[in-house]
């Protein structure tokens, strides 16, 4: 069967030498290729950037591809197809035919189909004897599979370069959140060091970054974060090998939870006042916390006596011990309470009575110069269990109780009714445990 060997397009379209390399390299097909058109297909659509293609134009070569009838393309069968563009725009989803014709331009450009031009420019073919075609005027796919090897290597290393991009996002994106949060728990613990020159470091390595990187861009700037990271890590690493673990309280509050330089350990001290003492419960009346009771202390209670909590609550309301200790997480980072002492406060009280404390604290954070170093100082003291949070709640329910009574006693004076004054109270015990509290001093 003898094939048309037209070389040039039809009309004005021009000849160019990359046209020409593609048909010589189409010529050189092995006579024993083959090749499943729709893998090709798939390879050629995964590389479709390398080889300059664009979505509608393999929409097109698709819509071309199932003009040939057999699953494979073979050296020996006739790898011409010759629908007309009414059909092409069809099987393309109603392209209109100007977009058509530019986007098989494309096709052609590319070097993935041929043009075999009839003498009019017309497309068809003409049979032969037994009814095979004997001369065809259209598209030559030739091209895909003299280039199917050529299709397959592009495509591998197209997913190579996505999977690599895909991991130097990672790297960056892991290499950004460790140098801010190493530099947050520098600045937080109180740790000695440069942060400000690391943090502008970050800041200036950052800021090269464009809003669309090449994969070299970003693990440059990968390897500039990592620099960093050794910087930071090691002035924290150093910070924490120079600490010595049998140090006292006071020489390790002082190391870290003392951030501020103009505020020493004694101003602390001398700011905690005799309430403080009270309510937590490290008084010399409340020293022995195993007299105190065991039971847990009812959430109503703890709620009535730290109002204050209600104000970071969710719909300001607290119903269960979740909703209050997901208050006192909210309140935490408010009262300058570093992560590291909320942790440490919860392995050891537990994260109900840790809460507790916290909304104690905020109760009273107008008489307590650093609530951070309060915290663990009060944690410190539960671990070697002399520390409870019944004498913290016993207090400040006092505090209110004293409040109200004199409000009672200022509206009698005044000639209110004693009724409108009791109104407004929201604490209400048990004369069981009113009596308990006058026992232990709680209550005048």
């Amino acid at each position: 069967m003898k094939m048309s060997i037209a070389t040039t397009p039809f009309g004005r379209r021009p000849m160019t030498l990359g046209h020409l390399a593609t048909q010589l390299a189409a010529s050189e097909i092995d006579e024993e290729a083959r090749a499943s058109k729709w893998q090709v297909f798939r390879d050629i659509r995964e590389a479709k950037e390398a080889l300059g293609a664009t979505d509608r134009a393999l929409a097109i070569l698709n819509a071309l591809l199932s003009f040939h009838r057999a699953e494979e393309l073979t050296a020996e069968a006739s790898l011409i197809v010759f629908p007309s563009n009414e059909q092409l725009s069809r099987r393309a989803n109603g392209m209109p035919q100007s977009t058509l014709r530019r986007h098989l331009a494309n096709l052609v450009t590319t070097g993935l189909v041929i043009r075999r031009d009839s003498p009019n420019g017309k497309r068809f073919a003409r049979k032969g004897q037994g009814g095979a075609i004997d001369q065809a005027y259209g598209f030559d796919l030739s091209p895909i599979l003299a280039r199917a090897e050529e299709f397959k290597a592009l495509a591998a290393a197209v997913q190579e370069e996505r999977k690599a991009l895909r991991l130097a996002k990672e790297r960056l994106t892991i290499c950004r959140r460790d140098v801010v949060k190493m530099i947050e728990a520098g600045i937080n613990e109180g740790v000695p060091g440069n942060w400000q020159g690391f943090l502008g470091r970050y800041e200036a390595i950052v800021a090269r970054l464009p809003r669309t990187a090449a994969r070299p861009t970003i693990e440059a700037i990968c390897n500039e974060l990592e620099d960093l990271w050794i910087d930071v890590h090691q002035t924290l690493e150093s910070f924490i090998n120079s600490q010595n673990p049998n140090a006292n309280e006071s020489h390790s509050e002082r190391h870290k939870h003392n951030s501020n330089p103009n505020v020493s350990s004694t101003d602390e001290s001398e700011h905690g006042l005799e309430e403080i003492d009270e309510a937590s419960g490290v008084g010399a009346k409340t020293d022995n916390v195993r007299a105190l009771p065991s039971r847990d202390l009812p959430l109503g209670m703890v709620v009535d006596a730290c109002p204050e909590l209600l104000t970071l609550a969710r719909d300001g309301q607290i119903r269960t011990w979740r909703d209050f200790v997901a208050a006192a997480e909210q309140a935490r980072p408010f009262m300058g309470i570093s992560p590291s002492a909320w942790q440490e406060a919860v392995e050891v009280m537990g994260p109900e009575k840790a809460a507790v404390t916290v909304a104690a604290i905020l109760q009273r954070s107008d008489r307590i110069a650093s609530r951070g170093g309060y915290l663990r100082n009060l944690t410190e003291r539960a671990r070697d269990e002399k520390f409870s949070v019944w004498p913290m709640i016993m207090a400040l329910l006092r505090e209110k109780l004293d409040a109200q009574a004199k409000a009672v006693g200022s509206n009698r004076k005044a000639g209110a009714d004693p009724a409108e004054g009791d109104r407004g109270s929201t604490v209400e015990i048990s004369a069981a445990l009113r009596k308990n509290m006058k026992k232990k001093g709680w209550e005048r």
